[in-house]
């Protein structure tokens, strides 16, 4: 046992010093340690920084893993183009090979796009290290600008030129190639409208020879996503609530010129509306109080879309009722049976949230201020998506921005929320200089200098000019939206302008002077109005066969008036109306001091409805009152009708007119009324071509006539017409052809009435 032992203990310790002696060789063949780092091939960079990236260091053992882990660091700066690492006896010697500095960065070739939008696009600049992945990166970017711009055949070569010091110039040839448009548009599956009817919902337009001025029919893939949110919505407000889009498919043809698309859809069945019911879980709220609200009426195609209008506006109401936490849920039910759906609107407690913080980015140089005062809700208010919405339709509404999102993001605990909103500015400033022709005035041009967000406090400036065949004006404005820091716009005018009056009636006038105003809300339709206005007056040129009371008002008179307004705006639109309606009223009283003296009345409304796509029927009018105020009202001051306020007459053309000059004199009562509606002619809509049927009424009497002869018989002129409305890129051309149907033998007819303008 004992000799056993020995040579078993023998054997353990011959295992062991052969480990240890494999272990110093493997150590010995790695390397020992590392006496001295070398570094060589540097110009700009300092040796240190190269020493800061190393993840071995001077003391350290030769260690592979640690010097392949050096290796990889120092690539991972873009430093260097190469580097290379090898062992010299007890010194590590690291070769680099830096990569140049960017000089100057150029782009040849590009003409549809400017040098500084392409540089914007770029990552790489002036002065920065030069690397060919950053390279690649940045014509990936310049690519796909021009994609964006429709055009799908450019191409991008980067070319260095070597200087010395390691520098070089990077230039970047652009071939943009020719506009890739689109060639046809089809639809599959589509069983309800046809492919021409699918076309006009959709945003992306074939190519054709008239759509030289619109970039609709260049391929844009976010076009494309667009295009399928629209027929979404179309078919959702038309009752097809299954509605799907099942693939959009853009195919280049093998020359890059041209698209073919294609949007595959499955229309589903369309649906009508069934039982409309609330289901109200609120306390001490009552049903009753929301009828009004509900916009859905059993029996009508359901719409999507209108079932979100109905939403909001009951939780406006219910808000205004002290309900400030409340959450709506419409409960849908279809019967496929009978192709109906029930809508119950569910009518919950909301989440108790809060806002803690409203955060805007983007505003480079409009001032927070000018944003956050237009929000519906402050740091503080309880949560209101409806109010949001409101607050993002106000800022688009400013027009200073491009885009305006907005994003609810929870906030430091979990009763509040934040909300992120994001602006990306555009120009704000014009100037226009235009020509154009009115029946009115004949031949006319003008030029203007604007600015609708002046220093970025969103104050409005303007001066503009115009002169024409029979008049000339001159109009500095300034107006200050929210003055003295409330919700009051004010601002002040001053002008000078001059007509010509000869043929309606012998006279020339100029006006020269300034006025002072205010406007604030009183409701978000609502908004009231003052004005203080202190002109002169001067009627001239007066001929001596003119009527006695056209003598009688020659010379000069100063004008002193206060005016109050008031306007109750439910219109959708300000521009191009389609719903709605406006009603206003302007009270003037003139006499405070000066040498006029009258109180001036006039109220007005206009109601807007659609009747079908794309034919929108309108009804309005307006009543005037002139009263003198110890003296007789002056000619100038006097409601005349004829022209763009009553179709089928000469400007001035109706109401009281001497006998013997036929000088038109104005009345001091009036009222017209309209009837109009407006229609496609089947023409592409990217056309911006409209027709319209119209009738007209109204009539102007005098009450005063000084002994003069007049023809005064207050009696209701009627006429009818139709007309063609033109959004042309030359700018606004309407014809008016209208037919008196009601007159009087004294007054001035105008079958044609042509209205031409444009700016640049």
């Amino acid at each position: 046992m004992g000799r056993l032992y020995r040579v078993i203990v023998f054997v353990c310790f011959a295992l062991v010093l052969g480990l240890a002696q494999t272990h110093v060789s493997a150590q010995s063949a790695q390397g020992g340690l590392v006496r001295e780092i070398l570094i060589e091939g540097n110009q700009r960079i300092e040796a240190d920084t190269v020493l800061s990236y190393m993840q071995i260091n001077k003391g350290d053992p030769f260690d592979n893993r640690q010097i392949d882990r050096s290796l990889k660091s120092l690539f991972a700066t873009g430093l260097f183009a190469d580097v290379t690492m090898q062992r010299q006896g007890e010194a590590l010697v690291i070769n680099l090979i830096e990569n140049p500095v960017i000089n100057r960065i150029a782009f040849e070739g590009n003409k549809k796009l400017e040098d500084d939008v392409l540089a914007g696009e770029l990552t790489l600049r002036p002065r920065v290290i030069y690397t060919r992945s950053k390279v690649q990166n940045d014509v990936k970017r310049i690519l796909t600008l021009y994609r964006r711009k429709g055009r799908f055949a450019a191409s991008v070569e980067p070319k260095v030129i070597q200087l010395e010091q390691n520098r070089v110039d990077l230039v970047f040839e652009i071939k943009e190639g020719e506009w890739t448009e689109v060639r046809n548009i089809r639809f599959v599956g589509n069983g309800k409208y046809s492919d021409a009817r699918l076309r006009k919902v959709i945003r992306t337009r074939e190519t054709r020879w008239y759509r030289y001025f619109s970039s609709d029919d260049n391929y844009d893939p976010d076009r494309l996503n667009l295009d399928r949110d629209l027929l979404r919505r179309f078919y959702m407000s038309n009752g097809y609530a299954d509605f799907r889009v099942l693939s959009s498919i853009a195919e280049l043809t093998p020359d890059r010129k041209n698209f073919f698309i294609s949007f595959m859809v499955e229309e589903g069945n369309r649906y009508a509306v069934g039982k409309v019911d609330l289901d109200i879980r609120l306390r001490d709220l009552e049903a009753a109080s929301l009828t009004e609200s509900v916009k859905i009426t059993e029996g009508d195609w359901y719409d999507a879309e209108n079932v979100e209008k109905t939403i909001s506006k009951m939780t406006n109401d219910i808000g205004a009722l002290g309900f400030a936490f409340v959450d709506i849920r419409p409960q849908v039910t279809r019967n496929r049976e009978k192709n109906t759906i029930d809508v119950t609107f569910e009518v919950n407690n909301g989440p108790r949230l809060f806002v803690e913080r409203i955060n805007v980015v983007g505003n480079v140089r409009t001032s927070d201020e000018v944003i956050r005062r237009e929000f519906r809700l402050v740091e503080g208010d309880a949560f209101n998506a409806s109010k949001l919405r409101r607050s993002k339709q106000r800022l688009d509404k400013l027009d200073f921005f491009e885009k305006v999102t907005m994003e609810q993001v929870p906030g430091s605990v979990s009763d509040k929320t934040e909300i992120n909103v994001g602006v990306e500015e555009k120009s704000t400033g014009a100037l226009s200089l235009g020509f154009g022709f009115s029946t009115a005035d004949g031949p006319l041009a003008d030029i203007g200098l604007s600015e609708r967000n002046l220093m970025g406090a969103g104050h409005f400036l303007s001066i503009a000019g115009q002169v024409s065949g029979r008049s000339s004006k001159l109009n500095l404005k300034y107006t200050e939206p929210y003055f003295l820091d409330r919700d009051i716009a004010a601002g002040f005018d001053i002008f000078h302008a001059s007509k010509d009056n000869q043929d309606a009636s012998s006279y020339s006038m100029q006006q020269s002077g300034g006025a002072l105003r205010a406007s604030y809300p009183i409701t978000e339709e609502l908004r009231q109005s003052w004005a203080y206005t202190l002109k002169k007056v001067k009627i001239e040129d007066v001929s001596t066969s003119a009527s006695k009371l056209v003598q009688d008002a020659a010379g000069n008179e100063l004008l002193s008036m206060l005016t109050h307004g008031e306007s109750y705006d439910k219109r959708d639109d300000a521009m191009s109306p389609t719903d709605g309606y406006i009603l206003s009223m302007k009270n003037s009283i003139a006499g405070l001091g000066g040498t006029k003296r009258f109180f001036r009345n006039k109220v007005s409304a206009q109601k807007y409805f659609p009747i079908h796509d794309q034919v929108v029927a309108s009804l309005g009018g307006g009543l005037g009152h002139i009263l003198g105020l110890g003296k007789d009202v002056n000619l100038h001051d006097r409601f005349f009708l004829g022209g763009d306020n009553l179709r089928g007459f000469a400007t001035s053309g109706v109401g009281p007119r001497d006998t013997s000059t036929k000088d038109a004199l104005g009345g001091e009562w009036m009222y017209h009324a309209n009837g109009q509606i407006k229609f496609p002619l089947g023409l592409p809509d990217e056309l911006g071509v409209a027709g319209k049927v119209f009738t007209d009424l109204g009539s102007t009497g005098q009450l005063s006539t000084n002994g003069t002869s007049v023809n005064n018989t207050g009696s209701p002129r009627l006429s009818v017409g139709t007309g063609v409305d033109w959004a042309s890129p030359f700018g606004p051309i309407g014809i008016d052809f209208g037919f008196p149907i009601i007159k009087e033998s004294f007054d001035q007819e105008e079958m044609i009435r042509v209205n031409f303008g444009t700016r640049f």
